[in-house]
């Protein structure tokens, strides 16, 4: 059950393993808000809440405070808050749900750069634990197509920012991002990402279009190729293959999001080599289908 205690504008969006948490918006919509594969806050104007509203959400909750053990902090990047009102808020959780375990939040690359590694530090010990980040591609020219706002070493960079303060890194990467055209750079680059970072989590979503977006306008027009389910399947293949990991690592990988063709589940690097085989197999079922239409992957 998701504990959610606000009437604030704006859709509301959680990672997958956040469903039994208390979703505290902090910030309304995205900051960058730009990225042409999204439309999640499109219908909405990015603001940092004010501390009442974001206390106002705290006291409800408080009734509910024995059931409560994890917090959420939506929207889109909470990050981009000033680490003194982080921490206010942070302090303010601690002291008001005594069996508290984690709290986590989406972080957007620019955001994790504004902050010192002191200030990162600083979070965590106040109770910050999990940050789930967005990397989608780790090459230049899919993150320059998909108007993220960063290059491949700025986002790398700032996921080694967020693992160096000891804080659990979760991040997630889209298959299917370059189209047919960026495929094998989107992966083998994308590997090299991972390998740089060394996440404790990795997620792996497959596109889809969001109507409003402007990938589908270039889907529409012809410019962007989207891959067929076994194309998906070949691209993850690449992309599990590059990755290169220390054998003391232990980065949980999934690809269970709903966008996915197959789920699959396992711990790199000790898994991967069941994991390959496992991808080859379903990229050898996908691989019949022969009516596959694009916009079976329009929402």
């Amino acid at each position: 059950m998701i504990l959610y205690f606000d009437h604030a504008e704006g859709p509301v969006f959680r990672p997958p393993s956040e469903a039994a948490s208390f979703i505290l918006r902090v910030t309304i919509g995205c900051s960058h808000n730009a990225c042409t594969f999204c439309n999640m806050y499109r219908s909405v104007a990015f603001r940092a809440r004010p501390m009442h509203e974001i206390m106002d959400q705290i006291a409800a909750a408080r009734p509910y405070a024995q059931h409560i053990r994890r917090i959420f902090l939506a929207d889109g990047n909470a990050l981009v808050l000033a680490t003194d009102k982080l921490l206010a808020i942070l302090r303010e959780l601690a002291g008001s749900f005594p069996r508290l375990q984690r709290v986590s939040c989406y972080a957007g690359p620019k955001d994790i750069l504004r902050k010192t590694p002191e200030e990162l530090a600083a979070l965590r010990e106040a109770g910050l634990k999990l940050v789930y980040f967005g990397l989608e591609s780790g090459d230049d020219l899919v993150l320059k197509n998909i108007n993220k706002g960063v290059s491949a070493a700025e986002a790398v960079a700032a996921g080694q920012r967020i693992v160096a303060a000891g804080i659990k890194l979760s991040v997630m990467v889209i298959l299917g991002l370059g189209g047919t055209a960026n495929s094998e750079r989107h992966a083998q680059n994308t590997a090299l990402a991972i390998n740089a970072i060394k996440p404790h989590m990795l997620g792996a979503l497959t596109l889809m279009l969001y109507r409003g977006s402007e990938l589908l306008a270039e889907f529409e027009r012809g410019s962007f190729v989207p891959l067929p389910p076994a194309g998906i399947m070949h691209e993850l293949y690449a992309m599990i293959h590059a990755i290169d990991l220390p054998a003391t690592n232990h980065c949980l990988f999934r690809s269970t999001h709903a966008s996915n063709h197959i789920a699959f589940a396992a711990t790199l690097p000790k898994d991967k080599e069941q994991l390959l085989a496992d991808i080859k197999t379903a990229e050898t079922k996908l691989s019949r289908i022969t009516n596959w239409d694009p916009y079976n992957n329009v929402e």
